[in-house]
């Protein structure tokens, strides 16, 4: 968050920024939607996710998001070559949407 662009975004000063992340100090509702939004999260896990309800308010896809969770399980040779493909989907879509 150290970008004046991102600061910017929420309209708080680097100074009120550092209280709510080291202090202790609650933001206001508004300013909690603007830093869930800048940081492409919930508000829901900005006060207290983890990163499993992260993905569950990220992923509307239920069986995608039950499928990551499989993969998580996998030995990370397995992985590896499901990310390949997955990296593969989508380059082939962005090369798609390039084409049109």
């Amino acid at each position: 968050m150290e970008d004046y662009g991102q600061r910017g975004k929420i309209g708080v000063s680097l100074t009120q920024l550092q209280r709510y992340e080291n202090k202790g100090v609650q933001p206001p509702a508004d300013i909690l939607n603007k830093l869930a939004d800048v940081l492409k999260t919930s508000v829901d896990f900005l006060i207290n996710g983890n990163t499993s309800e992260k993905a569950q308010a990220t992923l509307k896809d239920t069986d995608l998001l039950q499928q990551f969770k499989a993969v998580d399980l996998m030995p990370d040779e397995d992985k590896q070559v499901i990310k390949k493909l997955i990296d593969a989907f989508i380059t082939k879509g962005k090369l798609k949407q390039l084409a049109l």
